[in-house]
């Protein structure tokens, strides 16, 4: 499954009960515009990947606006001024006391994340990665319940945040992760 530009549709080779529903979802895409709102928010999240293939996610815990309890990525907003990518290394040793490099993190795609409920606006992340030889015993865990590195496996069966939903996934099935994990 794949997600598509709606002008995409018709030259796509696609079954024909999914043809034949085309109407329908044209209408309700004129419907349902999508709109991030006038200034939408911008985050940075980060995965790291350890030797195994485990990518670092954060519990989160009871007391952030945007989905507590749930399973996501380290990282946070960025500041009014600054980049992606500063603001991904700031949030990182922020939340785990991990200092990397400039130039260590590589940006792994830029995506559209769904906050309506907190802040009524759909916003942007910019998701960093880095293969790294850190360990659990590396991580101090400033924020959230606990910072650590998931099985894959176990990782897409999280109770996951909103953005984490698709990202997770997204990232695990990508040739980025394949060529991080052993």
């Amino acid at each position: 499954m794949v997600f598509v530009a709606p002008q995409r549709l018709p030259g796509l080779d696609v079954i024909p009960a999914t043809r034949k529903l085309e109407p329908t979802l044209r209408e309700w895409i004129d419907d349902h515009p999508f709109d991030h709102g006038p200034a939408p928010r911008r985050f940075a999240g980060i995965i790291l990947v350890d030797r195994r293939g485990w990518i670092l996610l954060q519990e989160r815990d009871e007391f952030p606006r945007i989905d507590p309890e749930k399973w996501g990525l380290a990282g946070g907003h960025v500041d009014p001024g600054e980049d992606f990518e500063p603001a991904a290394h700031r949030e990182l040793e922020e939340e785990t006391g991990v200092r990397l490099p400039a130039g260590g993190l590589q940006l792994f795609r830029e995506f559209v994340v769904d906050h309506r409920e907190v802040y009524g606006s759909w916003d942007v992340m910019q998701v960093f990665v880095a293969a790294t030889d850190l360990t659990d015993a590396d991580i101090d865990c400033r924020e959230g319940r606990q910072i650590v590195f998931v099985d894959p496996t176990v990782a897409r069966g999280l109770d996951l945040s909103s953005a984490a939903t698709d990202i997770v996934p997204a990232f695990l099935d990508s040739d980025v992760y394949a060529s991080m994990a052993p």
